[in-house]
């Protein structure tokens, strides 16, 4: 059979007929764009060229659409697989320390505990920030390493580093320093309260972390529950008189409630026939035995027990803290736990959401009925409401390129051929996401909203060569096998030129770019995937689906319309580049202005790096005075109440007044907000809170908006504000007198949301107790017992754990409330004597004190004593234009030995 023959059954297989009812004659394709075939061409006509890439896929449809079926199918069933989160996964290298050594004053702190880790932590490879934070009985330390490092070698050298440092420490802390992974932008993805009217605290806690935590825990995807809460304790409140008259120290009494009671095994007898394991019943498990507890005899022999001297209570582990809840249509509750449930890294956070909420009616059912639980907040709302943004924009964005297509094109078949390659583009992108292990977040949806311009021009570029092939006389068919020819490596060269302009993005270093290396990669594979589609796809449709055009051939209705609408534009824009080009010497100082515009623009236009968007949830610190006691912190927490419940935007919030840190004052808030179609924007509720606070003497209030996506490296960070500006060098009272300074010059800026606040806090009350060593000397008193007495009467530390099945509790020794209220209160304390049996001197005839003020925490920043300022801006203030005023305030205040960095 002639090879002419054979091109007529191929077109005759494929459909292809000319005006006449015969297959048309597919001629040779020429073996080059450019030669004597070209030159020996008529005029009018177009020159053959070879299929190129696209002739398999034109040849055999069934492969073509068998590809296209599977790109499909797999397609979807990856979309639907792909995690969904509000930013992409980012294996954050940052590690929390915390230490607590109950007692012990902030320098106290800093210098034993704080300095000793942070030696070592600097010496850890990688290391590119350590901050720390020493307060009242505990030290925080975060340290953030390079982005190149893995979380996991990280918590590996610092878990090194602490077993180095052990040497340096204290050795009575009650538990080694200990250590968890921190992800700084990761917040709650859920938040759960459990109230009670008939339950304490401690019962309460109790439940939520026996039966509510534990099961939250199980869930696939979830982290970890933290929760809001105290543990029961056992408190042994101290009437000092009661024990002086019964001859007995602090110190004596201590060692005598650890000696009546124990919990260990103690072996197990083995019978001829039978083995029995020893179980004495050593362990005091509950106040009441502890109220029996001999400690002591008297001068007659009698037994003094600890209920003699001391008052022992069902309590919790630390009494300062008061925490208050508040939903709309709940009474408010006597007790309160609040949980917060984190989601793993790269986990589905709204599946994570989804799973819990399946969770609670059953956990309601399990609970006893003295126990509410309120679902508080889910911020995988929040999450789905920003992709949904996302995800409107997108389709708004397909149905305009759809109908700027149709409007160009003007046939519903034209139109339907680059339509079709979108979306296979798109399950393209999302196959590659999936093996990529990518999410559905705003920065990949938004990356696939700025590609769909780009997926829909190679298949446009290729169906208009095809209709201009065909309208110049050749078959669809033949139009199409030469426009495959022809613009292949045209498109191929469009496809890689353009993705090439995103590569930079993926090689961005720094947190930015590890950020947004998903956006890029996503936009890349985008692109990528248009460029197959119109090279595979593309032509087959365009071979199949569009309907033979020949000179003259009969426009449709819409092709009427542009040609009328667009033939005057033309003219007028023929004759204006005519001209232009007549005027060249004119593009020189057009590309002038042009560049002078574009660097006007750049630096004068405000720059921000994302914006705080509305999640529906407002974090607020309330600060009082400086050593306000917790019965004074409870009373503006009783105060703040009615502020927050009479502003109609506030859904529910809760409250956690006293730290249990001594100096630190002040009261911590999450307040949640009704839908965003039932109140004001979140800025003005915010503002609304902080000019409601002025009713309160004596308070500053923070409310700040929790940002819907927030990117912060977790280093350094402030309570008071979104962003922070550090100070830091080595003698600590340039520091502080130059942040006071620095301070002065901040108040006069109005682009402040709120004055910024520092967390320097000098005027703490502090008690000096000077010893006198010589005098404590001669009555063979060391300086060690002095300091372990006062210890064991006020560190609130405690004495024993007591080993139950579901956790372990602390037994507390203290003093009584009312015996440490002043500094006065010291003079009942007494010591033994070294060697004395029945002689003890009293503390007050050994140490003079004397009130002064002092630090509330001390702070570190890579080792150097540092202070923080918080802020944040106005909704009208661009962040550039507050940096710029720091920089320059910082420049005029700040000595050259401090140095300042934001």
């Amino acid at each position: 059979m002639s090879a002419a023959n054979n091109r007529d059954d191929e077109a005759e297989r494929d459909g292809i007929r000319d005006s006449n009812g015969a297959a048309p004659h597919l001629e040779d394709p020429i073996k080059h764009r450019h030669g004597t075939a070209g030159e020996n061409t008529p005029a009018g006509k177009l020159v053959q060229f070879s299929s190129g890439l696209s002739k398999p896929f034109i040849q055999r449809p069934v492969m073509t659409m068998l590809l296209t079926a599977s790109i499909i199918v797999f397609g979807i069933l990856t979309f639907n697989q792909l995690a969904v989160n509000d930013l992409p996964a980012v294996d954050y290298p940052v590690i929390q320390v915390s230490v607590n050594y109950p007692g012990a004053n902030p320098e106290t702190m800093a210098n034993t505990v704080a300095t000793p880790l942070e030696k070592q932590f600097t010496q850890i490879p990688g290391i590119t920030l350590s901050t720390s934070s020493s307060t009242q009985g505990s030290t925080n330390i975060t340290l953030q390493f390079d982005l190149s490092k893995s979380v996991d070698a990280a918590a590996t050298d610092v878990q090194s580093a602490i077993q180095r440092a052990m040497g340096q420490l204290p050795p009575d802390l009650p538990s080694p320093p200990r250590f968890e992974k921190s992800n700084p932008n990761d917040q709650p993805v859920f938040f759960i309260a459990l109230t009670s009217d008939t339950l304490t605290d401690g019962d309460l806690y109790k439940y939520a972390t026996s039966q509510v935590q534990q099961r939250i825990n199980i869930l696939p995807g979830v982290s970890q529950v933290q929760v809001y809460g105290v543990k029961s304790a056992i408190r042994v409140k101290v009437d000092p008189g009661a024990l002086v008259s019964r001859n007995m120290t602090f110190d004596e009494l201590s060692a005598a409630i650890r000696a009546g009671t124990s919990y260990a095994g103690v072996g197990q007898f083995d019978g001829k026939t039978k083995s029995f394991v020893l179980r004495p019943n050593a362990q005091i498990a509950d106040a009441e035995g502890y109220r029996n507890l001999i400690i002591g005899r008297g001068q007659d022999n009698t037994p003094i027990y600890l209920r003699d001297v001391a008052q022992v209570v069902d309590s919790v582990q630390d009494e300062r803290l008061s925490r208050h809840f508040f939903a709309r249509g709940f009474n408010p509750p006597a007790s309160t736990i609040v949980m917060a449930v984190s989601r793993q890294a790269g986990a589905n956070a709204v599946e994570v959401a989804k799973a819990i909420r399946e969770l609670l009616p059953q956990l309601r059912v399990e609970l006893p009925g003295s126990i509410n639980l309120i679902p508080t907040f889910d911020r995988a709302k929040t999450i789905e409401r920003s992709v949904h943004d996302v995800q409107e924009t997108l389709l708004i964005a397909f149905i305009l390129v759809i109908l700027v297509i149709f409007v160009f094109l003007g046939r519903a078949a034209d139109t339907m051929i680059p339509v079709v390659a979108l979306p296979l583009s798109l399950l393209i992108t999302f196959l590659a996401m999936w093996a990529l292990g990518f999410s559905i977040n705003n920065l990949t949806l938004m990356a696939l909203t700025l590609a769909i311009g780009f997926l829909v021009d190679d298949a446009i570029v290729f169906l208009e060569n095809v209709v201009r092939r065909a309208e110049s006389g050749e078959s669809i068919y033949k139009a199409t096998l030469n426009s495959a020819g022809e613009i292949s490596f045209t498109i191929l060269s469009m496809t890689l030129s353009l993705a090439a302009v995103f590569i930079p993005l993926v090689f961005m270093p720094g947190l930015l770019g590890r950020i947004f290396r998903e956006f890029a990669i996503t936009i890349i594979v985008a692109i990528l995937a248009s460029g197959v589609v119109s090279l595979t796809l593309t032509p087959l449709m365009c071979a199949r689906m569009l309907r033979e055009r020949g000179p003259g051939h009969k426009k449709s209705w819409m092709e009427g319309f542009t040609e009328r609408f667009f033939d005057p534009i033309l003219r007028h824009y023929s004759r204006s580049l005519a001209w232009f080009l007549n005027h060249a010497w004119l593009a020189i100082p057009t590309l002038a202005v042009c560049a002078f515009g574009l660097w006007y623009f750049f630096t004068a236009l405000p720059f921000t790096l994302l914006p705080t968007g509305d999640s529906g949830t407002i974090r607020g610190n309330i600060l009082v005075s400086e050593g306000a006691s917790p019965e004074q912190q409870r009373e503006i927490q009783a105060k703040l109440d009615p502020v927050l419940q009479a502003n109609p935007a506030v859904d529910k919030y809760f409250t956690v007044a006293g730290s249990g840190r001594g100096g630190s004052a002040g009261i911590f808030t999450v307040i949640f907000l009704k839908d965003a179609s039932e109140r004001a924007p979140i800025d003005e509720v915010a503002m609304q809170l902080r000019k409601a606070m002025g009713s309160i003497p004596g308070v500053f209030a923070t409310f700040n908006p929790s940002p819907v996506l927030q990117i912060n490296i977790g280093g350094a960070g402030s309570s008071f504000g979104r962003y922070s500006y550090v100070l830091s060098g080595i003698n600590p009272e340039e520091v502080y007198a130059a942040a006071e300074k620095f301070g002065e010059k901040l108040r006069g800026y109005e682009g402040f949301a709120s004055p910024p606040r520092s967390n320097l806090f000098r005027n703490t009350p502090n008690i000096d107790i000077d010893i006198d060593r010589e005098r404590a000397s001669l009555y063979g008193v060391s300086t060690a017992k002095i300091q372990n007495l006062l210890r064991a009467a006020y560190s609130q530390n405690f004495i024993y754990l007591i080993k139950e099945a579901d956790d372990q509790y602390q037994v507390i020794l203290e003093v009584q409330d009312s015996e440490r209220s002043n500094p006065e209160d010291l003079r009942s304390l007494y010591v033994r004597p070294d060697g004395a049996d029945n002689k003890m001197i009293p503390v007050r005839t050994l140490t003079k004190f004397q009130t002064k003020l002092g630090l509330q925490s001390v702070n570190h920043l890579n080792q150097f004593t540092s202070v923080t300022f918080g802020f944040d801006t106005k909704p009208d203030v661009a962040l550039g234009d507050v940096t710029e005023f720091i920089e320059k305030a910082a420049a005029e205040s700040l000595p050259p030995t401090v140095k300042g960095e934001l």
